[in-house]
């Protein structure tokens, strides 16, 4: 128990700020605009459900991934430190996404908006891959990997939710809300980024030191 509350913490609001439903909203509106609540749900439904298989799929696949390709997991979590790092960097300067469209591209996705760009790679990025393979590996216990598989559902939950009242909380937050919950959720995840890299890097210097001595 001791290991299982904060370890639920650490998925709980690394997925979150990597999913980053608060900045996808003004995208999302913007894309969508002309639409009626009954078309938004819809897609809203269709992106969650989207991105909540694709994130189980890499989670899962990730160790064999690591197999095939001869990656090891220290390297794969300094390389993933450095992506969370960058979009945590990128949230603290209250930039809300790095897709940017033109209202010609917006229009030319007007029919399955809810695969690319808003399910892929708005909700479910790189980092948020990334985070769900490093997680998966530390998940010890079948009762770590359900915390996991639960909270992704979870975030997705709460995500879904967002996106579906995004036109009223985007007048309740205004945009001075929007960029303090920006740059407060970029800070958790560069001091995410920084321990991702730390445990990636320990255990190879400790193997070169080791090494050096013999």
């Amino acid at each position: 128990m001791d290991t299982l509350l904060p370890y639920a913490l650490l998925c709980f609001t690394s997925f979150f700020t990597l999913t980053n439903p608060l900045g996808t909203m003004p995208v999302f509106l913007t894309m969508t605009k002309g639409m009626s609540d009954e078309e938004r749900q819809h897609i809203v439904k269709r992106a969650t459900i989207i991105s909540f298989i694709t994130l189980l799929a890499f989670t899962f696949s990730g160790q064999f991934l690591f197999k095939f390709f001869g990656i090891s997991t220290n390297g794969f979590r300094i390389a993933a430190g450095f992506i969370i790092l960058k979009i945590g960097y990128d949230m603290l300067q209250a930039r809300f996404t790095n897709t940017k469209l033109k209202d010609e591209e917006i229009k030319t996705y007007a029919n399955d908006i809810s695969i690319t760009p808003l399910s892929i790679p708005m909700l479910c990025g790189p980092g948020a891959i990334a985070n769900g393979i490093m997680l998966m590996d530390d998940a010890n216990t079948w009762s770590m990997k359900g915390i996991l598989i639960g909270m992704i559902a979870l975030i997705y939950f709460i995500t879904y939710l967002i996106l579906r009242a995004s036109t009223r909380l985007v007048n309740i937050l205004g945009e001075t809300g929007n960029n303090v919950m920006m740059r407060l959720m970029g800070l958790i995840l560069m001091v995410i980024a920084v321990e991702c890299f730390v445990s990636g890097l320990r255990p190879i210097l400790i193997d070169i030191i080791q090494l050096s001595r013999v």
